[in-house]
Formats: C-alpha cells, structure tokens, sequence
C-alpha cells in the first residue's frame, strides 16, 4: 500500500493519521480538511472558547506531530469529487491519487427551513470560524434567542446567561434533550436553566425569524409570541456529510454505510465519525453517533481493517454536556430501554438514571456524578446487570460486582 488519504480534519481524520502511523504504517499518508486550522479539540467551542476573549484552540496534536510521522497536511482544501475507478480524489484546485482511503467527513449543522435564517446576527456553532463569530456577538449581545433544547443549544444558553445575558430557549419537542436522556434529566435540566434565569419554553416552534435593515430583531413562534432579539442561535441538530461518498457510487443511508470492521462497499475505503451509519451490535440495527468517543474509536478500527487487522467494532458509546456548573454524562444507549432506576436525588444535584431492557442494564445518565459514570463503562463493556433494587440502594457498592467478574 503505497498512498493512503484521509478526507476530513475532525477528531476521527486525525486519530486516523496518529493510528496508521502508530501501528506501522509507512506509506506516504495525507490529510485533506476543508479547514484551514489544525485539527481541533471541537467540544469547548460551546463552552470556555465562547466565554474567554483570549481562549485558543485547543489542537488534538501540535503541527510538530504532523512534521515528525510524515503527515502532510492539505489544510482549507476542499474535496469535489471520488474517482475509484483511477484511485484519485479531487480538490478545489487539483488531485491526489490513492491506495487506500478513509472517510472522516463527519455532519454540517441542520438548516431548518425558517423564513429569516440567514438574516444577520444568526448563528450556528460547528466549526472554529463559526465559534469566533459567535464570541464576538456575544461580547456586545443583549437578547438571546436559542433555537433547539439539544445538547449545543442548552450549552450555549447556559454560556450566554453566565455572561449576563437575558436568553430564552425555544424547543418544539415536549422535553429538553428529548431524544437522548430520560425524562429525569430533561426535568433536572429545564429546572437548572430556569434557576440561572434564562426563559424556557417547551412545545414551541419557531415560525419565523424577523429583521429589520438585514439584521434579526425578533423570533415569532408558530402561535404568534414575538421574542425581541437581537442575537438568534440555531441548534437543531445536524446533518451527515455523504455526498461525496453517494456521487462516488458508495452505499449510503442516512450516513456511509460500512461493514462491522468500517469498511464500506468498496474495499480499498473505510469509514469513521459523525458520517458512518454501522450496525449496532447491541441494538440489532444501523445507527450514526455523534459523539468524539465514537470518532476515536471508530478512527482506530479502521485504521486496523486497513494494515490487515480488521477486528468488530465494539465499543461501548459515551458521551457529555457541559451546561453550567453541571456535567451530564451518558453511556450506552437507551433508546429501546423499556425500565429506568434512578440512583441518588435530583434534588442534591447529582443523581444518576440506570436504563434496561427487559433484565438488561443498557445505558446510564448522570449528573455531576462521574463515579457512576465511569462504572457503567466498565459494566456495559463487561455485560454486567446489576439488580435494579441494588442499583437504587445507595449502600450497595456497585464497584463489588466488577471486582467480584474479575
């Protein structure tokens, strides 16, 4: 294998990099993103990069790194188009050849179909040139609007209240979060942003976003509430990046399909990230996770399936919000639990939500409770139940059972 490239400069483009080269690969390896920065810890761009005048970028490796293994790096190019038939990709402005090739396109955030969403003064938050427009609205913001109660739209409220911003969040589900996370942590967590004064509303669909001279002054929901604004922040989730891969010919659907080991129907391609539909080995059915545990991992088997050691993808998934002085913490996945136990008190700020289905521990949510978070790694990646009515008594020690499968 004389050329791998690797398409997409996120979390899982650049573990694919460390891992090819960490695991022996000597080949000519290169790394194309359409962004002109070093790949990027994405994470706090929500969080202590909007807060922080002066925050910089945290890089997942310094360009040293790139220097040292043989890395080139095609940073602020973009990628038109996949020729299999001649192993060649194309660029803006021109073409590298391959051997091998792995997908890192990862998602682009959602535009909702709302009359006034691309006025001024609306933003969404995905890259870091995203996060310094946004940082410096903020400086002189008043009236916050945030459209979408997921994870990116409650941390960016959060971080425009501490600024001392007046917010309100607009959610057209009946919970926070409601995708994700038990009806707990949705109660917890409108309770928590209420107590730092932002405005919530629930079942409230945006109409439209109002402007005057080109800039946004209002947001109108679907019953006809005008919200004065003179910031509006759009976060309804996103959508994968697959064109590239569907035009080329590969198997898509709802993400780059790819086999157990993230390789997609072309053999000499492999995928990982945000933009990979896999089968769930748990679930019994595809699913695309967006989440940097999942980029990693996922970046470091394919890796593997490319030197000739493809192995099943098994990790378990997990993930994380910051909001406030709360950190919500989730692992597995509970979206065909059909039981939840809840361990500790809401009302001490830290708590945990235990999911199952049927006999079967599947997922864990916590707050401010990384004790049980780190645990139920090791349970779920063990296939460890512990028996609901344990789990809800705090005087049980949950670590004994790990010690006791040891």
């Amino acid at each position: 294998m004389q050329t791998i490239l690797i398409i997409g400069g996120g979390h899982a483009g650049a573990q694919a990099a460390a891992s090819l080269r960490a695991e022996g690969y000597d080949g000519r390896l290169a790394l194309i993103s359409a962004e002109s920065e070093l790949p990027y810890h994405r994470p706090p761009l929500s969080k202590a990069f909007i807060k922080t005048a002066d925050e910089e970028l945290q890089e997942l490796r310094p360009a040293q790194f790139y220097e040292k293994n043989g890395i080139d790096l095609h940073l602020g190019r973009t990628v038109t188009a996949i020729d299999r038939d001649a192993g060649r990709v194309v660029l803006d402005d021109g073409a590298l050849d391959f051997d091998a090739l792995v997908l890192a396109t990862g998602a682009r955030v959602r535009v909702p179909p709302v009359p006034g969403i691309d006025l001024g003064n609306v933003f969404m938050l995905r890259t870091a040139e995203d996060a310094r427009r946004l940082r410096a609205r903020l400086a002189v913001a008043e009236d916050v609007v945030v459209v979408g109660g997921g994870f990116i739209g409650l941390e960016l409220a959060a971080t425009a209240r501490l600024l001392g911003k007046t917010v309100t969040v607009l959610e057209a589900a009946p919970r926070l979060m409601g995708r994700v996370v038990a009806p707990q942590i949705s109660a917890f967590f409108l309770d928590m942003h209420r107590g730092l004064g932002s405005s919530m509303r629930l079942e409230t669909p945006v109409a439209a976003i109002l402007g005057e001279d080109g800039v946004a002054v209002a947001v109108e929901t679907q019953a006809g509430l005008r919200i004065p604004a003179d910031t509006v922040i759009v976060g309804v989730g996103v959508v994968p990046n697959i064109e590239v891969a569907a035009e080329a010919g590969l198997d898509v659907a709802n993400g780059i399909v790819v086999n157990e080991a993230m390789r997609t129907s072309d053999p000499r391609i492999v995928a990982a990230g945000d933009a990979v539909s896999f089968q769930h080995w748990a679930l019994g059915r595809a699913v695309r996770l967006e989440s940097v545990q999942n980029a990693v991992d996922q970046a470091k088997a394919a890796s593997a399936t490319l030197l000739g050691r493809p192995e099943p993808y098994r990790a378990v998934p997990w993930f994380w919000s910051d909001q406030g002085a709360f950190k919500l913490q989730m692992v597995g996945l509970s979206n065909d639990a059909d039981r939840s136990v809840t361990r500790g008190k809401a009302e001490d700020g830290s708590f945990s939500v235990f999911h199952y289905r049927g006999e079967t521990l599947v997922a864990i949510d916590s707050v401010n409770r990384a004790a049980d978070h780190m645990l139920g790694r090791r349970l779920l990646a063990s296939a460890l139940s512990p028996d609901p009515d344990k789990v809800a008594d705090e005087s049980f020690d949950l670590k004994s059972l790990i010690a006791k499968s040891a």
